[in-house]
């Protein structure tokens, strides 16, 4: 069974989202803020991570920025969901290592799409020769 990490601080997306993923078969783990979903990566890193953009503590940029840094976290594949739908806000996500980014409100068979996809390629950081080497390394 796959574990997805969801990094939400909004409580009735939360719920949705965790009972949706759960009844499609995933098992979801739940971080209510950036802090609290980076040291949940760290300690037991999943199979995906979806993560909102503004919350507290850390927002999900910071997120990005950390789980990037580190070789054990970077290659988790990472869905970005938001309320934030300009340009930009999209671009800085991609550039900051996102392999999807969500508009809130999205529809549940997208964001399923994307989990799958992204489950069944890996991350785009983890791709090409950086996956290779990873590979052997492991």
């Amino acid at each position: 069974m796959e574990a997805i990490l969801l990094i939400e601080d909004t409580g009735n997306i939360l719920e949705n989202l965790t009972e949706y993923l759960e009844m499609e078969g995933y098992k979801v783990l739940i971080a209510k803020d950036g802090k609290e979903g980076v040291d949940l990566a760290r300690k037991t890193p999943p199979d995906l991570i979806i993560c909102d953009v503004l919350m507290p503590v850390m927002d999900g940029y910071d997120v990005l920025r950390e789980l990037k840094s580190s070789l054990k976290t970077s290659i988790i594949p990472i869905i970005v969901s938001s309320s934030l739908g300009e340009e930009e806000d999209k671009l800085k996500a991609l550039e900051l290592g996102a392999d999807v980014y969500l508009t809130k409100p999205f529809e549940l068979e997208a964001l399923l799409e994307a989990i799958k996809t992204c489950i069944l390629n890996g991350s785009k950081r983890l791709r090409g020769a950086n996956r290779d080497s990873y590979i052997k390394k492991k």
